[in-house]
């Protein structure tokens, strides 16, 4: 079973960029297809970006294509997500999960989740 850490949010300006963490611990990030999610206030939590195993197929909100990118480094067992060119529209709570399988984009198909960083994009 594997454990999740996310780090990294932080209040930003718009336009501006981070790079949030998930640190994995228990086992490692390519035995697991792992995906962003995030959730707003007052909002549905939603899915942001996914990566397989391997990390050779990625997929991504049509919210956040071409702004986001997600990867893995094996190595430091760790799942990355920079995000650049924020917009106030991106604050929100951003959770990674993990499942052991293929590419998944579906927030029921996650069984290990972290607990959470909030990112806030000011105007």
């Amino acid at each position: 079973q594997v454990q999740l850490v996310e780090s990294g949010g932080g209040l930003v300006q718009a336009g501006g960029s981070l790079r949030l963490s998930c640190a994995a611990s228990g086992r490692t990030v390519s035995d697991y297809a792992m995906g962003w999610f995030r959730q707003a206030p007052g909002k549905e939590r939603e899915f942001v970006a996914a990566i397989s195993r391997s990390g050779g197929a990625t997929v991504y909100a049509d919210t956040v294509k071409g702004r986001f990118t997600i990867s893995k480094d094996n190595a430091k067992n760790t799942l990355y997500l920079q995000m650049n060119s924020l917009k106030p529209e991106d604050t929100a709570v951003y959770y990674c999960a993990a499942e052991l399988g293929g590419l998944r984009v579906r927030e029921y198909e996650y069984a290990y989740w972290g607990q959470g960083t909030q990112v806030t994009v000011s105007s």
